[in-house]
Formats: structure tokens, C-alpha cells, sequence
């Protein structure tokens, strides 16, 4: 494939490579940073950056509670999607699509590992960023403690990171990077081999992250929240 033979560069990512990529996922935090300071020539938006922070910070925390059925990644978590989900669905698309990829490069400077530049260009760059696809549906009409927007927006958000996932296993698998031993008739083929590992993992996290928005939209606290983060608290 020419994509794949683009973005192909390596074996084994060396620890030293490793580092030199956290010290430039820093630098691309830093110049995030100044971008969201000085976005369109308005006035620094502090409301905005504390929420961006409390829901990157919650969702990181949330993330280190998980399970790992699988090796080498490939973990369910306790909802640690669900604050920057919200993020995004109060503050829209592009707001949604930064605090994704930040949480995403925050991600892997905590736990570094990648195969080629294409691996940590779906596992780490487009599955977190699909987070703003939710400020999509933010834009709906919903009624009060209604839930459809936000579930629908979140079935899309998970079906985008599974198939983000989905094409880094397969450029795992065709670099020999085996994790599990599956079954002789998924392990001649990238494609099987990489959808079944994710079914494993990445359908239970949507689903915790489902039944955790459903109980915010039902409890009321989603509207709560929506109406605190746009500043029409009373």
C-alpha cells in the first residue's frame, strides 16, 4: 500500500527515538498552547482553558483506572473519555478536536510506545482527536435530560477511534508484531487479526462511556454542566 510504504520507517522504535518524539510531542503541546492564546485574535479565554484542564485531568485519571485483556495495550477503562466528551460537546468541533489531540499526546508521554510514525499517527493523533466529532452533536436539539445527541455522538466518536485502532494493528501485523495467539483462520490476515483484537477492548469502553453519559443526561448534571461551562449559570 503506499500510504503504509510512505509512513514506513522502521522496526523496532529505540528508546532513544522514543524520547526524541516525547521531547517533540512537548514542543507540539507548547505551540498548542500559544495557538489557543492567541486563536483568532481574541481575548484569552480563562473559563474555557480551566475547563479544558479539569476535563484533560479527569480524563487522564480516569484512564489509569483500566484493565488490559489484551497485551500490549488495548485497555478498558473507567470512562476516561466521558469529561473531555463533555468538553466538547459544550464547546463545539475545533475546541473538541485540540483537547482530543492534547489528552492523545498527553497519553502517550505517559506510556511511549510505538511501531512506525504511522502507528502513532492512528493510535495517538486520530483516535484521541475524533473526540471533537462530539461538538457535532452539541449543536442538536436536545430536551431537557434528553440523551440521543450525545449517545449518537458518542456511538461516532468510538466507531472513529475503532477504526483508527483498527488500521494501526494492521500495520503492526504486517510488521510481524504479534500480541495475542488467535485462532490459525485470523492469524493469515491483517484485517481479521486487527478487528478482533479491538472488538476485545474498544466496544466495552464505549459502552461504560455510554451508560456514564446516559446517567449524566438523565440526572440532569449534563445540562448542569453545559450551563455552567457556557456561563448562563445563575
Amino acid at each position: 500500500m503506499f500510504l503504509y510504504s510512505l509512513l514506513e520507517v522502521s522496526e523496532q522504535t529505540t528508546n532513544v527515538v522514543k524520547w526524541i518524539s516525547v521531547a517533540g510531542v512537548l514542543l507540539v503541546l507548547g505551540v498548542i498552547a500559544l495557538i489557543g492564546f492567541l486563536k483568532n485574535g481574541k481575548k484569552f479565554d480563562s473559563k474555557k482553558i480551566a475547563f479544558a484542564g479539569i476535563c484533560v485531568s479527569m480524563s487522564f485519571t480516569l484512564a489509569v483506572l483500566k484493565v488490559s485483556p489484551v497485551q500490549y495495550g488495548g485497555s478498558i477503562t473507567l470512562a476516561s473519555f466521558v469529561p473531555i466528551l463533555v468538553f466538547a460537546y459544550v464547546y463545539g468541533l475545533a475546541d473538541g478536536l485540540l483537547i482530543g489531540l492534547i489528552h492523545g499526546l498527553l497519553n502517550f508521554i505517559e506510556d511511549p510506545y510505538i511501531l512506525t510514525p504511522a502507528t502513532f499517527l492512528f493510535d495517538y493523533l486520530l483516535a484521541f482527536t475524533s473526540v471533537g466529532v462530539m461538538g457535532l452533536f452539541g449543536k442538536l436539539q436536545r430536551k431537557e435530560r434528553g440523551c440521543a445527541p450525545i449517545v449518537l455522538g458518542c456511538v461516532c466518536v468510538f466507531s472513529l477511534r475503532f477504526i483508527s485502532h483498527l488500521l494501526s494493528g494492521m500495520i503492526f501485523f504486517t510488521q510481524n508484531a504479534v500480541w495475542v495467539s488467535f485462532p490459525s483462520w485470523a492469524m493469515g490476515n491483517a484485517f481479521i487479526y486487527s478487528f478482533i483484537y479491538q472488538c476485545i477492548y474498544v466496544p466495552a469502553d464505549a459502552l461504560i462511556a455510554t451508560l456514564a453519559l446516559i446517567a449524566l443526561c438523565k440526572s440532569g448534571v449534563l445540562d448542569k454542566l453545559t450551563s455552567i461551562m457556557k456561563g448562563k449559570a445563575q
